[in-house]
């Protein structure tokens, strides 16, 4: 399909865009990016789309674009911080969560939730690409640009720090 884009096939964009923008909104919101997702996401499209050129034949875009999204979402951090009206990014649209989560104990997933927020960001980023957009390693990796050895060590001491955080009196046997 990359290869249509390339080739002017403004309808093979179109598909493009429809088939990944539900992940890379979701990506921009859990990687802080908030009620500005859409605003970050269509940036990272517009983005792409001049970047084709650059992408790799035969890689998987997914990763290449979620990539961007992650780039685009760290520029919209550093604006914000710049124009002083930085906000807390905590905000995750109901819109955007996947209908199983529904199941969920919601108090269970609030704490979750706010454990990964409170997470450094290094260790936040990496745990919230592997575990809350469910990217395997090697596209964690890609997507943020970190070297997989790097994607693994800061999974292992996020996760631990998020065992130690959301162990509650009374449950101790949940540390492994």
């Amino acid at each position: 399909m990359v290869a249509r884009v390339r080739s002017g096939d403004l309808d093979a964009y179109a598909e493009l865009v429809n088939s990944h923008a539900p992940m890379a909104v979701r990506t921009a919101a859990l990687l802080g990016a908030g009620a500005d997702a859409e605003d970050v996401v269509q940036e990272a499209f517009v983005k792409a789309y001049r970047s084709l050129g650059r992408y790799r034949d035969g890689a998987a875009f997914r990763p290449w674009l979620l990539r961007i999204v992650a780039n685009e979402t760290r520029n919209h951090h550093r604006s914000a911080v710049r124009r002083g009206a930085r906000e807390r990014a905590d905000f995750l649209p109901p819109a955007l969560l996947d209908p199983a989560d529904e199941v969920a104990d919601r108090e269970r997933k609030e704490q979750l939730l706010a454990a990964v927020a409170g997470l450094p960001d290094r260790l936040r980023t990496v745990v919230t690409c592997r575990y809350l957009l469910e990217l395997d390693e090697a596209e964690t990796a890609t997507t943020l640009g970190l070297p997989r050895g790097t994607v693994k060590s800061r999974l292992n001491r996020g996760l631990a720090r998020l065992r130690a955080d959301l162990v509650t009196p009374g449950r101790e046997a949940d540390r492994v």
